[in-house]
């Protein structure tokens, strides 16, 4: 929970296995739409069978794990992941390859609990989209200006500057399911290079639930 990210590690991965049934969650929280978060009295006002609430429980620890630590996570039932209006040509959702940023020291804690899990990218597997020429001459005719500081501070604004594409043959790597994850972020002077990860799609009727912090 505490050790650094530093000597080429910007990722730490605690695997495990759960008890309880969180499929049974998702279903007594309803229909829904977009992405609702948990507060945990509505977690623990569910009326959940003993499987149901084992499951409830394992997701409250967590949060109180974390919030032991200084954090402040997220407990979410994520319905549908709304894209933006630019997902067409340059995506900046969370289901595109990107990297967290931050003015300060800070992780990323991510778990999926139910649904389908997240997905890294190594390093030395990605292009920065925003190097990509045929990407860079969209941009820049979105930007209506030279390619320069100002056109930066553009990409910078706009989040482009984190996004990025496999290389051909790249593979992603699963996330998993219950595994909680802590992976490095982009800030300044940060002694690793930050995770690169995406949100998967989330399809209807398949909602997801979710630990961030």
């Amino acid at each position: 929970m505490t050790a650094r990210l530093a000597n080429g590690v910007n990722a730490l991965c605690w695997q495990r296995t759960l008890p309880g049934d969180f499929a049974e969650v998702i279903a007594k929280l309803g229909p829904g739409e977009g992405i609702l978060a948990l507060e945990d009295e509505r977690v623990r006002s569910l009326e959940l069978s003993p499987a149901g609430r084992l499951a409830a429980e394992a997701m409250l620890a967590d949060q109180k794990l974390l919030r032991d630590h200084d954090l402040v996570p997220s407990l979410n039932c994520v319905y549908d992941c709304v894209r933006g209006p630019d997902a067409g040509t340059v995506p900046t959702d969370v289901t595109s390859f990107h990297v967290d940023s931050a003015p300060v020291e800070v992780d990323t804690w991510l778990c999926t609990y139910h649904g389908a899990c997240s997905e890294g990218l190594r390093n030395e597997d990605a292009l920065l989209k925003v190097e990509i020429p045929k990407i860079r001459e969209i941009l820049r005719k979105e930007y209506g200006g030279s390619d320069d500081a100002g056109f930066g501070e553009f990409l910078h604004e706009h989040s482009y500057d984190s996004h990025y594409a496999p290389k051909p043959g790249a593979k992603p790597y699963p996330f998993g399911t219950f595994a909680l994850w802590r992976i490095a972020t982009r800030w300044p002077g940060s002694p690793v290079l930050p995770c690169i990860h995406r949100a998967p799609e989330n399809h209807p009727g398949s909602p997801r639930l979710l630990l961030i912090s």
